[in-house]
């Protein structure tokens, strides 16, 4: 938003386990404001809505990790629905006081994830019209989310819009998820465990990709709509940690680092271990209508990428120390 647009940009966050403001230094503070709030606490969202006037809103906030949710679904139900609800709310009556140029100006976009579609066999892509059908307590909490954003449109009449983006990957993610959690493991010498047989397939898209796809459909979306946003780039798992590794090595080889030169290659790390409970085996998102009807293209390739996430965690080790400190000890979740 800072850099393709002038706009002023309220971020609110709770910063729970997986949010810090170090991933706000050096922002154009005259730019930003920051509100540590929940999305759930109505009082909080109006003092904030009433206060900043959004032209948009736009709902990234989540609990996203599928391994804690299968551990405990409670959080993930308390922010993406009730969040999502209370956003809603808020906004819808904030809009309803204004004036009718700036009603129709308005836009709720919400933020959501190919998970909601379930798992597709070795063929097929998710559509925008495919039938929800959502398998863990994280995908369940999206959809219902989803759901309601839809309702809200239909309704009353808020302009709403929805995305569903496959996953993301790139700097300042929190060391839980696949990518950063691999990488982090082997500088250390630490197992990279792989879940069942390492062939589940996810559709790959870089962050940066993801945010100018939100910002495409939140500038030329329609409300009423929902847009896929996706990479292009279906790997499993395997052959994602295989590429990291060989990011790795040339970027850090391993006979140069004390931790790992024993097991002779970053690869050796490699450990399967017992599959997560309702794995789904694969997730591939069709990003035509975007393209199409918006004309929003994925600009990275997914191993340049990648290995420019890799060199990036690589320079960052004190970001990745400070966020995780006495929060995550990237431990196995999501066995219970």
């Amino acid at each position: 938003m800072l850099a393709h647009t002038q706009d002023a940009v309220v971020v609110v966050d709770k910063l729970t386990y997986a949010g810090s403001l170090l991933s706000l230094a050096g922002v154009d503070e005259a730019r930003v404001s920051f509100i540590k709030a929940d999305i759930g606490d109505r009082d909080a969202m109006q003092a904030a809505f009433t206060q900043h006037q959004p032209a948009a809103v736009v709902n990234f906030a989540a609990e996203t990790h599928v391994d804690r949710s299968i551990d405990g679904p409670a959080p993930f139900i308390d922010t993406n629905i009730v969040g999502t609800f209370v956003l809603l709310e808020t906004a819808l009556a904030m809009n309803r006081a204004r004036p009718e140029p700036e009603r129709a100006a308005f836009r709720f976009l919400h933020v959501s994830t190919d998970e909601v579609y379930g798992s597709l066999g070795d063929d097929g892509l998710f559509r925008e019209d495919t039938p929800y059908a959502p398998n863990s307590p994280y995908a369940a909490s999206k959809a219902s989310a989803d759901h309601l954003v839809r309702a809200y449109f239909h309704t009353y009449g808020l302009p709403t819009i929805i995305t569903n983006c496959s996953n993301n990957y790139g700097p300042y993610q929190f060391p839980e998820k696949l990518i950063p959690l691999m990488i982090l493991n082997a500088l250390d010498g630490r197992a990279l465990p792989i879940y069942g047989d390492g062939g589940n397939v996810r559709d790959w898209l870089h962050v940066d990709d993801h945010c100018a796809g939100v910002l495409t459909a939140l500038q030329r979306g329609l409300p009423g709509e929902k847009y896929n946003i996706g990479g292009n780039s279906e790997r499993t798992n395997l052959q994602v940690i295989d590429v990291l590794c060989e990011a790795l090595e040339s970027l850090v080889p391993a006979a140069t680092n004390p931790a790992v030169k024993d097991r002779g290659s970053y690869a050796a790390l490699r450990t399967f271990v017992p599959d997560r409970p309702g794995h789904d085996r694969r997730y591939a998102i069709d990003a035509s209508k975007i393209a199409r009807e918006l004309g929003w293209h994925p600009g990275h390739n997914f191993e340049s990428g990648l290995r420019a996430t890799v060199e990036w965690y690589v320079q960052h080790r004190e970001w990745c120390a400070a966020v995780q400190s006495g929060r995550y000890q990237r431990e196995r979740l999501g066995l219970s």
